[in-house]
């Protein structure tokens, strides 16, 4: 029996595993992916601390420091939580363990959103990719592009240029719109010629060759065509709620899928907690806010503990 079981080993729940130590409750942290998207970045620049640092050493350091002060860590995918009569949990996981706490913690962060249009599935590892950090070495001296326009985007495609010798970044709409610091960075290497922009443009097909990518179609003329030659295309449009565990339990979530919580990362059921990038903060999903949460909801979560 845990005082807390932690789903999701990001920022927010490995935060978490910290303070529960810290409040002396038997905690365990069940990860389908460790670390979370935050590994998946090249630069942090804004964790207090850390001028910086890439976004996988900043979660080692975080993942030792729980383990240091006695935190377990599975890697395992929950699928299902159900809360019984006596007010506890029984949380099952894909492997087929099952385990019993007093307090649940949802920190399982958000899936990459697809473009969902013909060639991308095909073309996953051949081409596609989600994540600049893990693959951008690849495309060395190839010509890539990046879908979106948010400072992610924006942030992936200055990694890329390390590597690629050019680099486009296509967004749907009037300007892509990063943090004034990365779009300045942007900007600088569009003067370089190392980086160009297309505006007002949606990716309608990834074409290939029947082995690797060679390509997109747009929606739109751009240089007298519809077609770009691309050796690689990396998507980075957003992210959405993994729900899978959540409708079961009966946890509220918002219209577009995030769990709500209050000041104190409540949930509507008692016991539950949620935090990091799948509850309804109305900000920008950030490293900071998310451990925030985390440890919020573990010092709620004693007091609760202690009232029962």
């Amino acid at each position: 029996m845990y005082d807390m079981l932690i789903i999701g080993g990001g920022p927010a729940g490995l935060s978490a595993a910290i303070y529960a130590n810290r409040y002396k409750m038997k905690n365990i942290v069940i990860t389908r992916e460790r670390y979370g998207l935050l590994a998946m970045t090249h630069l942090v620049e804004n964790w207090p601390g850390e001028i910086k640092i890439s976004g996988m050493d900043l979660m080692k350091k975080l993942e030792k420091h729980a383990l240091a002060l006695g935190s377990e860590i599975v890697d395992d995918e929950v699928v299902r939580i159900n809360k019984q009569d006596d007010g506890n949990f029984k949380v099952i996981t894909k492997s087929g363990k099952e385990y019993e706490a007093k307090t649940v913690l949802i920190a399982i962060g958000m899936e990459r959103r697809k473009l969902n249009v013909p060639g991308e599935k095909e073309y996953l590892n051949r081409g596609v990719s989600y994540c600049a950090t893990c693959d951008g070495a690849l495309f060395t001296g190839r010509v890539v592009a990046v879908i979106g326009g948010s400072d992610s985007a924006a942030k992936e495609a200055l990694l890329l240029t390390q590597y690629a010798k050019k680099v486009y970044i296509i967004y749907r709409g009037e300007q892509i719109h990063p943090e004034p610091l990365n779009m300045e960075a942007v900007m600088k290497k569009v003067e370089e010629g190392k980086i160009e922009i297309i505006n007002n443009a949606n990716v309608k097909e990834i074409k290939g060759n029947g082995s690797v990518v060679t390509g997109v179609v747009l929606d739109r003329e751009y240089n007298g065509s519809n077609e770009l030659p691309l050796d690689g295309v990396f998507v980075e449009i957003g992210s959405v709620p993994n729900d899978a565990i959540l409708k079961p339990l009966g946890v509220e979530l918002d219209a577009k899928g995030h769990i709500k919580i209050n000041r104190r990362a409540e949930t509507n059921i008692p016991g539950v907690y949620a935090a990091g990038d799948i509850v309804d903060d109305p900000f920008p999903k950030q490293a900071i806010t998310g451990a925030a949460e985390g440890a919020i909801a573990v010092m709620c979560a004693f007091e609760y503990l202690h009232k029962r």
